[in-house]
């Protein structure tokens, strides 16, 4: 996908139509989740979300789910929001996070990402067989890869020292996100620009570390990463049941 890039106001990625709200009874088999609808009625939904999801899960917490009109679809609500009983909004829909990304992008909000002429999406590139979240190029200035990862682990007391409003990536150990990792040490020592795009959808997070406690090779190649020259940058959405909007940076701490 190919876009040429000209500044628009400030978007917002709008659900339309809008989200039904039901109470988590259980996630199960990573795809599906249990519900219950005000109503009383159980349903089961899709959950596109492949990772251990921490603290998004919790029984009891409110999902906020969309509906597809596509009747081939077994499962047609999709899990969108949670909202958890301390009333935090989580993005749990993955695929939302480069829409998300690619829209800042175009509204010229993500000011580090700036002054290039096209954009594509799902670019093929890499040793490893990979796809970029987004690439960006212009003829005055070197290629830029984007790589984009949701941030929705909230977790103030698993360190010492740890503040309200600190989020770690990852949530479990990922294989993939080391790959990603290497892809772009590759990259920037090609001479092309290479950027790790942390969107942060979680209305709890302030700040973002890496979790150490949790994947210490993707920790520990976070930081050769950032020394071969691949920024590390961080955004902060907003989010309600109506719309998401990333809106300005956060503070990363390694």
């Amino acid at each position: 996908m190919k876009e040429t890039i000209v500044h628009k106001n400030s978007k917002q990625m709008q659900y339309e139509p809008s989200l039904n709200s039901a109470l988590l009874l259980k996630r199960y088999k990573r795809f599906l989740a249990d519900v219950q609808r005000p109503d009383g009625h159980v349903m089961t939904i899709h959950c596109a979300n492949t990772g251990a999801m921490t603290g998004c899960a919790e029984p009891g917490s409110t999902v906020w789910y969309s509906t597809s009109d596509n009747p081939k679809r077994k499962y047609p609500c999709s899990w969108e929001l949670t909202q958890t009983t301390d009333n935090h909004f989580i993005c749990v829909n993955t695929q939302r996070a480069n829409i998300l990304v690619k829209e800042a992008i175009l509204s010229g909000v993500i000011e580090e990402l700036q002054g290039y002429d096209q954009l594509k999406t799902e670019v093929r590139y890499g040793q490893e067989n990979s796809r970029i979240d987004i690439f960006l190029s212009s003829p005055s200035q070197p290629d830029c890869y984007v790589e984009v990862k949701s941030v929705t682990l909230l977790d103030n007391h698993i360190r010492e020292g740890c503040s309200t409003g600190q989020g770690f990536f990852p949530d479990a150990k990922t294989l993939r996100g080391q790959k990603h990792l290497r892809e772009l040490i590759d990259v920037a020592r090609n001479g092309h620009r290479a950027v790790l795009l942390f969107a942060v959808l979680h209305s709890g997070i302030e700040k973002v570390s890496p979790a150490h406690h949790i994947d210490a090779n993707y920790s520990d190649l976070l930081q050769e990463a950032r020394e071969e020259g691949v920024e590390v940058i961080c955004y902060k959405a907003i989010l309600s049941k109506h719309e998401i909007k990333l809106v300005s940076a956060v503070q990363l701490n390694q």
